[in-house]
């Protein structure tokens, strides 16, 4: 059973920083884009930054220069390092893979359970 576990989330004041991780386990056999999204309070799920397996990755503007998303494929791992934190950032964040399970015969969307970021004033 292949899963997504993210960690790192807590409460911060405004301008500190916070490191986010997310693991993948189970029976995988590649896993190719890694996503993070967030979704505060009555407002849609939307992507903050994405990386491939190759390294490349991208940004919402809203978070370039602050937030820096990297990987590591040995331990099917992202991370998400987040400095200059603002009041806005507050959200659940949610880790999102593009995954080829052993069991499966193609790559399936998975996604984690969510992590709470709150970044006080």
């Amino acid at each position: 059973q292949v899963q997504l576990v993210e960690s790192g989330g807590g409460l911060v004041q405004a301008g500190g920083s916070l490191r986010l991780s997310c693991a993948a386990s189970g029976k995988i056999r590649s896993i190719s884009a890694m996503r993070w999204y967030r979704q505060a309070p009555g407002n849609q799920r939307e992507l903050v930054a994405a990386i491939i397996s190759g390294g490349s990755t991208n940004y919402a503007d809203s978070v370039k220069g602050r937030f820096t998303i990297s990987r590591d494929n040995a331990k099917n791992t992202v991370y998400l390092q987040m400095n200059s934190l603002k009041p806005e950032d507050t959200a659940v964040y949610y880790c999102n893979a593009d995954l080829w399970a052993v069991t499966s015969t193609r790559y399936d969307y998975y996604w984690g359970q969510g992590t709470q970021v709150t970044v006080s004033s």
